[in-house]
């Protein structure tokens, strides 16, 4: 489950179980409706704290997005699910902390977009991958989806990333414009920790203030409640 650890440097946000390559009821870190629960509780924890915000997780997976199990079974609470994660889209990109993603591995789909509302990205090498495979599955992407990727990447990576499920790795993603950084894995999350370090003067309500302004636009299509039509 996700969970809260403070720092000396930095408020950290764990998206899956502490110290387990796999956590056996969500292995993947995908989106059930706990462990949305759980992360809202985490970056509860972690504002309050009052410090720089590092997201990442332990293990094979940053998280590999949506609950699949629960839109097959239940389909027609699909847009209320969706309208949930844009939700905590909307949280991590209005935060009044510097935010760091550290992307320990893979972030695919949903997580990969949960990735871009990060202020600042930087991801692990040798191992995982960022993309974005909803062509591949054919899968649309809602309106406020689409419009995080296309805000938050250059336009040619947008266009290949949505269009064709690309794999990134770790350097390709830094050459793309998805993250700002490439780490070894044993750095990864002391380069987070250095980064919020380097932010932590920045830390005031005011910049969530900022952030709102910045982003208004695309705020505005998260917020915009999915139809029942998408799919």
């Amino acid at each position: 489950m996700p969970y809260f650890s403070l720092h000396d440097d930095a408020a950290e946000v764990y998206l899956g179980a502490p110290g387990r390559e796999l956590d056996e009821t969500n292995p993947e870190n995908r989106f059930t409706l706990g462990w949305l629960d759980e992360v809202n509780q985490a970056l509860d924890e972690a504002v309050a704290a009052g410090k720089p915000i590092v997201l990442t997780a332990t293990g094979k997976y940053f998280t590999n997005g949506l609950d699949t199990d629960f839109i097959a079974s239940n389909f027609a609470e699909l847009p209320g699910y969706l309208d949930r994660i844009h939700q905590l889209y909307v949280r991590v990109l209005t935060l009044p902390v510097p935010s760091i993603a550290a992307l320990n591995g893979h972030a695919f789909g949903g997580g990969a977009m949960l990735a871009l509302c990060a202020d600042h990205r930087i991801m692990r090498t040798e191992r995982g991958f960022w993309s974005l495979p909803e062509a591949a599955l054919n899968m649309p992407f809602t309106r406020g989806m689409a419009a995080l990727v296309r805000t938050r990447t250059p336009d040619a990576t947008a266009t290949e990333a949505m269009l064709t499920s690309r794999r990134y790795g770790a350097d390709d993603a830094v050459a793309a414009g998805i993250v700002e950084e490439a780490v070894d894995a044993d750095a990864l999350l002391e380069r987070g920790r250095e980064l919020a370090r380097e932010r932590a003067s920045l830390v005031n309500d005011n910049l969530a203030t900022i952030k709102r302004g910045l982003r208004l636009p695309l705020l505005e299509d998260l917020n915009t409640p999915v139809p029942p039509t998408l799919l």
